[in-house]
């Protein structure tokens, strides 16, 4: 089957985070993701986007949004489309003439996504902040790190990428649904600080059932558990264990030879938990990595390594299933989630300008460079028509 976006048409305004990575995963499954970019770049930290793995699969045009002509195309080309993603701050949009109000006039159908850490409307909206800015607001970075340490920076997987271009993604898709059921679209205001919230609701699960302290690291999941953690080996490599269910901890204590150890008894009597903790560190430290790899993966305990970048391409899983391909020369995680019996997109790195002359045809800029009185239905772009 081809992929499942396939004929979905998307104009992505150059951003960086979480914007890029919903057009990635746009992308990834099919959609035709033309991304406006800036002239000299949008990365604010120079650096070469041709290696940009948030910008694969995409179809490029350089446009300079404050000369009346740019806007003109990107409207021509709404008129094409299914929706539209940017990363501005609020209002920014507007002042560009590119504001929903704007663009929906011209097609009542478009899904307009908008991606911003604070929210559209709110104290802080107009604020300047980045990913650990936003996690910091919704209770969650607290609550990462270990005990009695400040919060420890989880990269910027849950505001940028989790709570942000993974959310912004399906609301896009959900929407999308919508406007193909209705003809009407609708505009997607997606916060960070809204989707890290979201991200949080197991964890406020707990905290309703008694279960979740505000204390940092002495929580089930947050690294106080003995069971929930990682440990350091003799070789200055790391396990993980996530025996949280109770015949998982019973055969990980077994393989140990800590089954008949009194400190381990009740598994959920937390006034032992440093104690256990501490024991298992002592274990772990004992033998490197691989010894307790042989020793407990085949004992279905809830074990793993924890490998870095490069370990990961090597694992006999990840080689099994091709979690890792190359595209254009740069090893790269493949498109996820997968579908069954369906083609896969093989990812192409981004090239600024790349389909400038075919983008331009297809918003009825003729060969002179001027903009024509007719431009391609979104039919006939779809087709290459026009």
């Amino acid at each position: 089957m081809r992929p499942p976006l396939q004929g979905v048409r998307v104009i992505e305004l150059a951003g960086i985070g979480p914007a890029p990575f919903c057009g990635m995963m746009l992308a990834d499954h099919g959609a035709d993701v033309i991304r406006i970019d800036r002239p000299g770049g949008s990365d604010p930290m120079g650096q070469d986007q041709r290696r940009d793995i948030l910008l694969r699969s995409r179809r490029s045009i350089t446009l300079d949004l404050k000369q009346p002509e740019s806007i003109e195309i990107v409207s021509r080309l709404i008129e094409t489309a299914d929706g539209l993603i940017e990363g501005f701050r609020p209002g920014v949009a507007e002042r560009l003439g590119l504001g929903p109000d704007v663009l929906m006039k011209r097609n009542p159908a478009l899904v307009y996504g908008r991606m911003t850490g604070w929210g559209q409307a709110g104290p802080l909206s107009d604020k300047a902040g980045h990913d650990l800015n936003y996690i910091s607001l919704s209770g969650c970075l607290a609550a990462i790190g270990p005990e009695g340490q400040p919060p420890l920076p989880p990269l910027n997987l849950i505001g940028d990428y989790g709570g942000g271009g993974m959310m912004l993604a399906f609301g896009f898709v959900t929407a999308l649904l919508a406007a193909r059921q209705s003809g009407e679209g609708r505009i997607i205001d997606c916060s960070m600080v809204d989707g890290a919230a979201a991200l949080m609701a197991g964890m406020w699960s707990l905290k309703h059932n008694g279960t979740w302290e505000a204390a940092r690291g002495q929580n089930l999941l947050d690294g106080g558990a003995p069971f929930y953690a990682c440990y350091a080996c003799a070789d200055g490599a790391f396990v993980a264990i996530a025996a949280i269910e109770n015949k998982f901890f019973s055969r990980l204590l077994e393989a140990l030879d800590l089954g008949n150890d009194q400190l381990f008894a009740d598994q959920y009597d937390q006034s032992n938990w440093p104690g256990m903790k501490s024991r298992l560190s002592d274990v772990f430290s004992s033998a490197p990595r691989e010894f307790w790899t042989e020793k407990l993966l085949e004992r279905d305990c809830c074990f793993s390594e924890v490998l870095t970048m490069d370990e990961a391409l090597a694992n006999d899983h990840n080689r099994a299933r091709d979690s890792y391909l190359e595209g254009d020369g740069y090893v790269q995680p493949r498109p996820a989630p997968r579908f069954v019996a369906t083609e896969t997109i093989t990812p192409k790195m981004w090239k600024r300008d790349s389909d400038r002359e075919a983008i331009l045809r297809e918003a009825g800029v003729d060969a002179t460079g001027k903009l024509a009185n007719h431009w391609p239905s979104k039919q006939q772009a779809a087709a290459g028509i026009g």
